[in-house]
């Protein structure tokens, strides 16, 4: 069975919005499946207040029906005591034949980061508390997904596939099976919808079921029936009308086998116990995204080019020496706060960690062995680059500027995706000791950087291949961290055998890991969930 022609909905894609490696994955996937001359790929997301729509070359999209006028469409957003229709406009481009579509809307407008409020939102609006997730989480996603179909019914859309990520977009499913109108239009279409990270807070879950009716328009049975915890969970609602898949085979056998499933709340086990398949696809990973001039923004010659056998590095080495130089002096770095710095030369080993500072990436286990091997190892170093809870980003702050560690620590509180580009390529060990993660594509950019991943061996995690491609450690405590931190601070010191890792890395992720391999998987859920749609197993009318 064909699929031609497939629309994603997203709150993150590429450069244009992100907060994780939704943004990557999304994108990569999309550009991939675009490359056929045969397919359409649609990609739906918001217009959030960051988004300069027309600098990135999006232009208002028309009102088919009267040209020269922007569309605009009103969308029900009911609450149990009011009715609200809330206007939307659209933006559209297209980039690497991808046809992306911005939801422009005052409740977006407002939005100063993808998923939390910012320090800004917090200096406008004192309740609005840095790092706290927006108060309106499940109206965003609502309108995100009830505008999306609008405007498929507005152009004239059939989609073969409507592909749904993570919770924000998951109520789609039952929106176009259950809702007149919807269920007729959307007849032929199948769904699937991807699993990112099911970890607590991650569901988009809601526990006022009167609000959930109101909003969503689904009939009130449906909300109540799909309750974990007590709360109405967007992945249940999907899993009657959607094929289900999360983001690496490991992490879906440990949500429906293991005991790790009690950080979603006991999601898996729920979809198991309701008889409900979860594939597994790991994630994929486009190398020439990487490459040395994308890293270096047009200079690649001071950049180490990724996956090159350049036996001496002399390339990797210019990063690292120009990233410590950078740390020296100065209070921030490309507009990012800095503590703490790095004063030594560029011989001993730098540990790096990029990522969300929160409980499941294991930052508090970082930090403490991180703290042990620099006193035991006076020629390692560490910095760190990223923001979250509040309570981890200010013990980093204490340990980067402790006097004990002096120049050998540095966190850098934020992000930027060109800050981010040169901790890599600087970097020698790259320190992942995530309590879960679904699949993981740091480990992935590191690798194709020279930046060797220590891994807690763990979910998505365990693509690394211990001793081939990385190092992974089985018990993910601060003495299991620091054994792989010194095992790796030994390896440095034999260069034969560390070049030997860096390039088996790279031909591992050529070999099974490009984007071309995986999205021939996807496509395979497409069809599949489609045939689902065009042929029931019960013979019953759709």
């Amino acid at each position: 069975m064909r699929v031609e022609n497939i629309w994603m909905l997203s709150r993150e894609y590429g450069q244009l919005a992100g907060a994780g490696g939704v943004k990557d994955v999304v994108c990569q996937l999309s550009e991939a499946l675009a490359r056929s001359s045969r397919r359409e790929v649609h990609v739906v997301l918001p217009r959030y207040g960051f988004v300069d729509a027309s600098r990135h070359g999006f232009v208002p999209l028309e009102d088919p029906f009267c040209p020269q006028r922007p569309l605009r469409l009103h969308i029900d957003m009911d609450q149990p005591d009011r009715r609200i229709r809330e206007e939307v406009r659209y933006f559209h481009n297209t980039i690497e034949n991808v046809h992306l579509y911005l939801v422009d809307a005052e409740r977006y407008r407002q939005k100063s980061a993808v998923y939390t409020y910012s320090e800004q939102d917090e200096n406008l609006v004192p309740w609005q508390k840095k790092s706290m997730g927006h108060h309106d989480f499940f109206a965003m996603n609502l309108l995100l997904q009830k505008a999306a179909l609008e405007l498929m019914i507005t152009l004239g859309a059939r989609p073969d596939i409507i592909h749904c990520h993570d919770g924000h977009t998951a109520v789609l499913p039952a929106l176009i099976r259950e809702i007149p109108g919807y269920r007729a239009y959307f007849r032929d279409s199948g769904c699937v919808v991807t699993i990112h990270n099911a970890g607590l807070g991650y569901h988009q879950e809601v526990i006022d079921l009167p609000y959930a009716v109101s909003i969503t328009g689904l009939p009130a049975h449906l909300i109540y029936e799909n309750q974990l915890e007590r709360k109405f969970d967007p992945f249940l609602a999907a899993a009657t009308y959607a094929i289900m898949n999360t983001v690496s085979e490991n992490y879906a056998r440990e949500l429906r086998e293991t005991d790790s499933d009690r950080m979603t709340g006991w999601l898996g086990h729920e979809l198991l116990r309701r008889g409900v398949s979860l594939e597994g696809i790991t994630n994929g990973i486009d190398p020439a995204v990487f490459s040395a001039e994308q890293v270096a923004g047009g200079n690649p010659q001071m950049l180490f080019q990724p996956g090159v056998a350049e036996d001496d590095l002399a390339g990797k080495r210019r990063c690292k020496r120009a990233l410590i130089e950078r740390l020296k002096a100065g209070a921030a770095i490309d507009g990012v706060p800095k503590f703490g710095s790095l004063r030594g030369e560029a011989e001993g080993p730098l540990f790096s960690f990029i990522g969300r500072l929160s409980e499941q990436k294991g930052v508090d286990i970082l930090m403490t062995a991180g703290d042990r091997l620099l006193q035991r190892w006076p020629e390692a170093q560490l910095i760190v680059l990223g923001t979250g809870a509040i309570d981890l980003d200010e013990a980093l702050k204490r340990m980067s500027d402790s006097p004990r560690l002096s120049g050998r620590c540095c966190f850098l509180q934020g992000y930027s995706p060109e800050l981010a580009s040169r901790v890599y390529a600087a970097g020698d060990f790259f320190v992942i000791p995530s309590r879960y993660e679904p699949c993981g594509l740091t480990d992935f950019i590191a690798q194709l950087h020279g930046n060797i991943p220590i891994v807690h061996h763990v979910g998505g995690l365990i693509k690394v291949v211990d001793g081939v491609s990385g190092i992974a450690y089985q018990h993910n405590d601060v003495e299991g961290l620091l054994q792989a931190m010194e095992r790796a601070v030994r390896l440095y010191g034999d260069k034969t055998a560390m070049r030997c890792v860096q390039r088996q890395a790279v031909a591992l992720i050529e070999e099974r890991h490009t984007w071309p391999r995986v999205m021939e998987r996807y496509l395979d859920l497409y069809r599949r969930a489609r045939e689902r749609q065009l042929c029931p197993a019960d013979g019953g009318a759709r």
